[in-house]
Parts: structure tokens; C-alpha cells; sequence
């Protein structure tokens, strides 16, 4: 009889430029511990020539969490991975899906769908410099490249280099014309072509985004594919990873309170260590929309002069304004 540990469904919450950072990272930890964690996308080359410390940074409490890399060149992304093995993350991730117009710039992001044999060499390439898992988050295919034969090429090829996970968002991205939140709304959702792939290769881990925002949905989509990624509804309302944490993976239930508590300690700890009160609130935002007193805590979390002064007693006094109304 196999007496080890149940696997647990995956859940991650996705990476999210200007909102994944460290700090968003460890209030959305406060909702579970089993939940994968993304850095927001960091290329090669700004670990190669810029601030690697301060990118690289992280709490130790956000285990499981993975460090998303962009690039196109092979011997920087390897030794991207080194720096990020280094340091201690869990996975590395490919980002083979960012549609924006800078990104494309860099030749990397969705466009390096075009190029599978490339994506198979820069995911060769981290495998050989570091023993970590190396992912790919992608798309279903750009522009009119987007046939599901184009995509079960793409998924072989890059298989076959190294990689057993891919996380799906299940539109195509469209590079000309659109911004990047256009593309997270106007192509439409195709479920159904990520369900396609698990089915076809059965011995991938297939991970299917885009548009999740309940745990009824993502019990849907478990019963599909190997595990579900949250974008935006977990940022805006982080209690729905609770929620997640409590279905899925049996957590215990954890009020808005509860997660600002822990929360709170942590701002205490950064505020001491210089970080800015401001860089901090604007993750907590949403914590508890619809209940009395969740506007007047976001108006006063939201004062800049206020957050200027660095001092936990503003954060003190949004929370009030709920714990008042709530009593």
C-alpha cells in the first residue's frame, strides 16, 4: 500500500507583469500553502546585467514558487536559470506567450511560437545548466499561425528538448493591432483545444489559464487536464485562492482579516527594511470588496500623501473602517 502524500490538484496563481512582485506574492501565500506562486517575467538579460539581487529577491514563505524567465538566446537564458537556481526558486518558466509590443521587440514572448525548434533549444539549454524543472507558459499560436496541427507541433518539438509541463492560456495572441489587454479579452477562450492536447499527449502535464475566476470552473477544468492557473481574479480578490486552498487541497478557510493580519506583520518587517508603504497597499486593494467600509479602506489606502509618510497607522485605520462595520 503506497502510504505517501495524496497529489494535490495544481493550482498557481499566473504571472502578471507589475503585479506579481514580492510583496503581492506573500499576500497571496497567506491563502494557501500549496498554491504556486510566479515571479512577474524577468529577462535574461536584465539578470545578466542589471539589478539581479533586488530581482531575484523573494520571502522565504512563498515556497512553491517559480521564477519566470523571457529571452531568445540560449547561453543568457542558461545562465539566467543558474542565477535563479542560485537563489533557490522551484521552477523555471519559459514565457512563450507575453504578446506586447516591447516583447516582440526582444524577439521573445508569443512570437517565439513561431520558432518550436528555437523554444526546444532555449528549454535544452536551461535543462543542461540546472537540475530544476524547466516549463513553458504559451499560448494556442499568433495571428494566423493558430491551427491545433501547429500546436501539437509546437508542444512535440519542445517536449522532446525537456519539457514536461505547459501552462496553456487558451486564446491565441494577435501581434499586430492589439495591446496586451486587448489580448487577454478579445481572442476568444478555446477550452475545449487544452482539453485536445492532454488527450493527444497524455504524458505532458498540461496546465490550462485564461478566464478562470471560479472553484467551480476549475473543477471543470481539473477533470480536463492536470491543473488550473488564476490570473486577474486572484489578484483583484485574493480570498478566491482561499476558497481554492480549501476545496482542493484542504487548507483551512481564512477570512480578509485573517490574510491582512499576516499581511500587516509583513509590511511592518519591509517598512523597517525600507520599503515603501505604497508599493505594498496597492496589492491589497480588492481584500475586502463588498462588505461595509471596503470603499472608504480603499480611499484611504490609495492617499498618496498619506502613504508617503511610511507609517502603519493609515493601514491601521483602513482595516477599522471594516472591523467597525463587520463588529
Amino acid at each position: 500500500m503506497n502510504s505517501g502524500s495524496p497529489i494535490l490538484p495544481h493550482i498557481s496563481v499566473a504571472p502578471m507583469m507589475a503585479w506579481t512582485d514580492r510583496h503581492c506574492r506573500f499576500l497571496l501565500r497567506e491563502t494557501g500553502s500549496q498554491i504556486t506562486l510566479f515571479t512577474e517575467m524577468i529577462t535574461a538579460g536584465a539578470l545578466l546585467h542589471g539589478p539581479r539581487e533586488r530581482l531575484l529577491a523573494y520571502d522565504a514563505r512563498e515556497h512553491p514558487v517559480v521564477i519566470q524567465l523571457g529571452g531568445s538566446e540560449p547561453a543568457d537564458l542558461a545562465q539566467a536559470a543558474v542565477f535563479a537556481a542560485e537563489a533557490g526558486f522551484d521552477e523555471i518558466n519559459l514565457n512563450v506567450g507575453c504578446p506586447s509590443p516591447r516583447v516582440q521587440r526582444g524577439a521573445f514572448g508569443a512570437c517565439l511560437m513561431r520558432e518550436p525548434e528555437l523554444v526546444g533549444e532555449l528549454v535544452a539549454a536551461m535543462r543542461e545548466a540546472v537540475h530544476l524543472p524547466v516549463t513553458v507558459k504559451c499560448r494556442l499560436g499568433v495571428d494566423d499561425a493558430d491551427s491545433q496541427p501547429l500546436l501539437e507541433q509546437f508542444i512535440a518539438t519542445v517536449a522532446d528538448a525537456g519539457c514536461k509541463r505547459f501552462y496553456l492560456h487558451a486564446r491565441k495572441a494577435l501581434l499586430n493591432g492589439l495591446s496586451p489587454a486587448q489580448n487577454r479579452q478579445i481572442p476568444p477562450l478555446q477550452y475545449e483545444r487544452v482539453y485536445a492536447l492532454k488527450t493527444r499527449f497524455p504524458e505532458l502535464q498540461i496546465m490550462i489559464n485564461g478566464g478562470v475566476d471560479s472553484a467551480d470552473a476549475v473543477a471543470d477544468h481539473l477533470s480536463h487536464t492536470d491543473g488550473v492557473m488564476i490570473g486577474r481574479a486572484a489578484y483583484h480578490n485574493p480570498l478566491i485562492m482561499n476558497e481554492l486552498a480549501v476545496r482542493f487541497h484542504g487548507e483551512r478557510p481564512r477570512s480578509a482579516f485573517d490574510l491582512m493580519a499576516g499581511y500587516r506583520d509583513y509590511m511592518i518587517r519591509e517598512l523597517d527594511a525600507g520599503t515603501r508603504l505604497a508599493d505594498m497597499t496597492r496589492h491589497c486593494l480588492g481584500l475586502f470588496s463588498g462588505m461595509p467600509g471596503a470603499r472608504r479602506y480603499r480611499r484611504l489606502l490609495s492617499d498618496h500623501k498619506a502613504l508617503a509618510r511610511n507609517d502603519i497607522a493609515v493601514v491601521d485605520q483602513a482595516i477599522g473602517e471594516v472591523m467597525e462595520r463587520a463588529a
